[in-house]
């Protein structure tokens, strides 16, 4: 199954940082999916064994760059919580809400690898 634009956007932010280099081509992305250029509030949480882990939300950027600095803030500014381990990022959920005219949207990409 693969993942929605927005969750691999989320994931794609986090390894970003554990990478420690510029991986996303916002350019590229905006092309494809013009929905992206748009300001839509939106939350990301970080879920660790269904508790939350970190929650960023950002409100005044595009969609994309709302999704970006979210992500990175939830996983590794959290001042509720400690940074995101690479462990950890591999068994977390993430989820985005998306606070659109019709009301709240939400999506969960489940954890890269999962307990049995």
């Amino acid at each position: 199954m693969s993942r929605s634009v927005l969750l691999q956007l989320a994931r794609d932010s986090i390894q970003e940082v554990f990478q420690a280099q510029i991986t996303i081509d916002r350019e590229s992305l905006l092309k494809e999916h013009p929905l992206l250029a748009q300001k839509i509030p939106t939350t990301v949480q970080i879920l660790l064994d269904k508790e939350l882990k970190g929650s960023y939300s950002s409100t005044n950027n595009k969609l994309i760059e709302n999704i970006i600095l979210s992500a990175k803030k939830a996983a590794f500014e959290d001042k509720e919580s400690s940074i995101l381990t690479t462990s950890e990022y591999l068994h977390c959920e993430i989820k985005i809400l998306l606070e659109t005219q019709e009301g709240v949207i939400s999506e969960i990409d489940p954890a890269i690898i999962q307990d049995s």
